[in-house]
Order: C-alpha cells, then structure tokens, then sequence
C-alpha cells in the first residue's frame, strides 16, 4: 500500500512509523505541514492511498479528508481529546492509558475509532513515555488500523456507539502554565516531580529562579538534602538541586524566557545556563557504585556488578553528549574497566542511548567551531576507548533511540542488543557533517562498504528489525521499555557464563593486533577529524546554520525532498552486504510486551 504521513515534525514516532511501515512492505513518504504549502494540492500530488498522520498539531483540511481516508493518532484512550493529552496524564498521576487512531473529521479527535491500544504509564518523563510506551502502543494501533483498512471491509466505530468508552467523550484545554505553576512552599516532591515530568522536553515549567524567568525541564526526587522551599541546595553534573517543602528536587536544564523581538530559546544544562547568576553551591557527586547510595539519589552515570558482568549505565537528556559528558563517561568507562569483570554492559536502563555531539551546549558556545571540534574530540576518545578495550566483551545496550555519533558509540562494542522499538539514524549529512567516531571504520566492518554508503546517502531512521537484518545490530530484544533492562541483564549474565567466552576474548585481543598492524583505526579517525576540523572552522560551512536551525526548533520552509520522495522498503531489505547481514531472528528473544500482545485491540 502506499501511504503519505502528514506531521507537523518528523519526530521519533514519525520515525518510527515510517520505518516500520516500510519493513512490512508499504511504500512511505512524507508530507510536513507547514506554512506555505498547501496540504490538499501536495496530498493529491502524492496520490496516496492512505494518510496518516502520526503527530500532528494542525486540523487535516476538508478537502482532504472527504478525499482520503485520513487517520489519526491519538496519544489518549478512546473518549480523550484535546492538544495536551499525554501531559494532563501525567499531571493527574494516571497509571494506565493509551493511543487511539481515529478517522480526520470536522471536529478534532472526535472522529470514529479504527484501532485502540492501552499501555502503562510507569514514573518517567513525558518524552521518555512518548519515544516508549506511548510509542509502542502507537505502532500497534497504526498497523492494526492499517490491516483493517487494507480489507476494505472493516467500519470503524463511533466514539459515542454504546460500550466504545467507559466515561463519555470529553475534551480537555490545552494545559496551560497556570496549571503547571509549582507552589514551592506547599508543593510536596511528589508533585514537583509530577508537574515537571508533565512539561518534560515542551513545553517546560515556567518559573522565577535568581530573579528571572526560566522554564524548567526534567525533574528527580532528591530526599536525603533539604532546605527551605525553593532554595538552590547543591549542584551534580550539570544540574541543580532545588529544595521542596519535604524534600528536594534535580532539575538538569533550563531554557531561559523569551523576550520580546528576540530569537528563540533553547535548553541547556542548568548551571551551564545560569552561568554566572550561580551562586557558590557545594557539587554532590554521586558514587560511581556505592550500596550507601540512596536509590532516591539522581545521578546520570552508574555503574554496577552482578558477578562477571558490569553494567555501566547513562542517561543524558535529548541523548546528547557535550564535551563535559563524554569526559564524565570516559573516565567511568576506565573505572569499570579496571574491575574483574569479563562481559561489559554499556547503555541506559530505558529511553535514549545517545544522540552524539551536544547541538545546545555547541549553539551556546562563545566559538561554536572550537567546541565543536572539544566535542567532536572527546567523544571521539569514549569510541576508541570502548574500540580498544580487549581484556572483556564489551555489549551495546540500545534501549532506545540512537543517532549519528550515538549509533557509531554503540558499534564500537563487540556485541550491539537493541530493544525491538528503537529507531537508529546512523547518518550525519542532514546536519551537514562527515561525521567521525570512527564511523569508516565500524560501519563497513558490519554491514559492507556498499551499505554504508547507502545508509549515509539516504539519511532515513531505521527499525531494530531492520538493523539487524543488515548486521547493524546482533540482538534484537522484543520486550517493553520498563522490561529491557532485566532482559539484557539476563542475557549479558548468561554470557558471561558460557564456557566459549575466555577463548572469545583472547580471539577479540588476537584480531586487534591484527588490524593494528594492517589498518591501525587511528588512521581513520585521523582522516574523519581533517574533513570535520574544515567544516567546524569555516563559517560558511551549511553545518553552522543547520545546527542553529535545529537548535531553536526552525520550522522548515517545506518537506526535504529525502522525506517526500517515497521510500519502499526498510534499510537492508533483500541485500547481503557485510559479515552479519542477513542473519534475521538467530537473536531475538521475546517476553511480555507491556501485558499487550501487539494485535490486542480493546474491542
């Protein structure tokens, strides 16, 4: 079938959707609606015979949608409406929730009903649900609704037909800052955290702090400090600690207000963005790995031992790594590589694994070219690290998301476990970079020279499923997002524990002073760095004003023509470039998925 997503962005769940749509044998394009272009005359133009829209903030047009059949996705159980679903959710401590794709209409998300999938709504940030449970549940619904439009057959139902809800249709306002207000001298921790999780990533928390406006981003319990409510405590890894009424709070990035004429704002690492405003706070480093830790301790990095195996965790917001970070993670990389350990698990528990160079922290720089090349550099030192650890088995734990610098980190390991939905963009032109990590040098290693141009070319998101086909990933684990963490335990623990493991690393030793003496990977990276360090230093390179673009959230002036040109099948479908492509399901595993089989409908 050939089916047209219309979104206001190509987001993560428009990622997604494109790339799974496609592994299962559909032809994708996409259609950004924007200003300036006229949604009925490129609808025709691409000829669809679906629309679908995964994220959309705009109405789909009439002349569209008595055209087309049009459907919509929902992030809210059947009955929900409104601009701010998801938030509202979380706002009022909802457990439980889910996506509907409903058919375009006249009056907004009150069409009729082609698929509905419920899913749990865990303790996180609203765009770590969004890129997971919400997502999931998305997926499952879009390719139910799919099927059921494929057979031509089925009717969709109305919202108000006997039995569709449990609680008459209702639609709710946009959840404005006057209710994410936090009340600091009567707001409990829970409920800061709640309200910040709510406003996590968009549109933030607006608040007064040092005498001036900023929205605050993210949110963690802190209850070992305290203070007077609102008090600034303490700082750790670029974030602040502020005081509650029964407790304490970390807030990692702010975004100042904008003013009047001004261009937009963007987030940063909060003492990073107070800058000088700070005043002198004590840092409260985590413990690397201590049982004196408090679990209620927010930190970015851990590390922890289950017998032969270590596990060393991160999880930095939007996925980027600046400059700082990738020093803070080297240099954990090194203590756990200095433990009696044989299998290494690197990654985070759920959500992002990373993203690359730190595009905020870049954009705010005095010399954005020199902290490019600082950034570049030092992520650049993690991958060699993780490149030339030959003592034990080093394991990529992709729980989720990962792009450009972020995919190459992940590749550098010996072994790459990808949670089943994680969207991996390994490319880096879209940003009008080269790219480096030693990219030259792992990619083609995994997938064939062929393929990794081809996937640098084409620049598209692809699915776990996909990347395994193509040898990009070893293991595919079919679990949901709160499982994963258990389930690559249980799989890094059994490894360490086969009899073959010893003999593998000393094979892993052997083969790198192979490459060593053939084709020393520091060349590669020597060669990447020269095409990176022209591009970073010249101020007409189109790098800089992509990054700027990006950075505050430029609307496009129309779909790049690689989105709207329609795109067949996943990334690697029917090739066998590379040493690994082509060995589908010898890896997958599979457990529950979320308690929702991905056919379940809720009718």
């Amino acid at each position: 079938m050939h089916i047209l997503l219309v979104a206001s962005a190509f987001n993560s769940l428009t990622q997604r959707v494109h790339a799974e749509l496609r592994d299962r044998g559909h032809t994708v394009a996409v259609e950004l609606a924007v200003r300036g272009r006229a949604l009925p005359e490129a609808v025709r133009e691409h000829a669809p015979q679906l629309v679908l829209a995964p994220m959309l903030k705009t109405a789909i047009p009439r002349e569209v949608w008595s055209a087309y059949t049009c459907l919509i996705v929902h992030p809210g159980p059947v009955g929900d409406r409104g601009p701010s679903s998801l938030d509202w959710a979380i706002h009022e401590g909802a457990d439980q929730w889910g996506v509907t794709v409903l058919q375009a209409d006249e009056e907004m998300d009150a069409g009729d009903v082609w698929a509905s999938i419920p899913c749990r709504l865990p303790s996180v940030a609203k765009s770590d649900l969004y890129r997971n449970e919400i997502a999931d549940a998305a997926l499952s619904a879009i390719l139910l609704a799919v099927e059921r439009f494929a057979t031509g057959t089925y009717v969709p139902r109305r919202q108000d037909a006997p039995g569709a809800t449990a609680a008459p249709p209702r639609a709710r306002p946009y959840l404005d800052q006057s209710v994410r207000r936090i009340d600091w001298d009567e707001d409990c921790t829970q409920t800061v955290v709640r309200k910040l999780r709510a406003a996590d990533s968009q549109p933030g928390v607006l608040d007064v702090l040092l005498g001036e406006e900023w929205y605050l981003h993210g949110g963690h319990p802190e209850e070992v400090l305290g203070g007077r409510p609102g008090e600034l405590l303490a700082t750790r890894a670029g974030a602040i600690c502020r005081a509650t009424k029964d407790g304490a709070v970390w807030i990692p990035e702010l975004r100042p207000r904008r003013r009047p004429g001004q261009p937009p704002t963007f987030k940063l690492p909060a003492v990073r963005a107070l800058g000088d405003r700070l005043p002198r706070l004590p840092e409260q480093p985590a413990p690397l790995a201590s049982p004196e830790t408090p679990n209620t301790t927010w930190t970015d990095i851990r590390y922890r031992e289950d017998g032969n195996t270590g596990f060393l965790s991160f999880s930095f917001p939007g996925g980027a790594m600046s400059t700082t970070q990738c020093r803070r993670l080297l240099d954990a990389y090194r203590e756990a590589c200095a433990r009696p350990t044989s299998v290494l698990v690197l990654g985070g528990r759920r959500d992002f694994f990373s993203n690359g160079i730190h595009l905020n922290v870049i954009e705010a720089a005095d010399d954005p070219g020199a902290e490019s090349w600082a950034n570049i550099n030092a992520i650049d030192d993690l991958v060699e690290a993780v490149l030339t650890t030959t003592d034990r088995l080093v394991v990529s734990a992709v729980a989720g998301n990962a792009a450009a610098g972020g995919v190459m980190l992940a590749l550098a390991a010996d072994e790459v476990w990808c949670r089943s939905g994680a969207v991996l963009n390994p490319h880096y032109r879209l940003m009008g970079l080269y790219g480096s990590e030693y990219w030259t040098y792992t990619l083609p290693c995994r997938v064939g020279a062929a393929a990794a141009e081809r996937l640098m070319r084409e620049a598209l998101p692809m699915s776990a499923v996909s990347a395994c086909r193509l040898g990009l990933v070893d293991h595919v684990i079919e679990c949901g997002p709160q499982e994963f963490a258990a389930e690559a335990g249980r799989l890094a623990a059994r490894l360490a524990s086969l009899p073959g493991t010893g003999a593998r690393i000393a094979a892993k030793k052997a083969e790198a002073d192979r490459r060593q003496s053939v084709a020393p990977p520091a060349g590669f990276r020597e060669r990447e760095l020269a095409r990176m360090r022209r591009t970073f230093h010249d101020p007409d390179a189109p790098y800089h004003a992509l990054r700027r673009a990006f950075v505050r959230k430029e609307t496009p002036s129309g779909t790049p023509a690689h989105l709207a040109a329609v795109a067949r099948t996943g990334p690697g479908a029917g090739h066998s470039q590379g040493p690994g492509a082509g060995h589908s399901d010898r890896h997958l595993t599979g457990t529950a998925h979320d308690g929702v089989s991905p056919g379940t409908d809720r009718w």
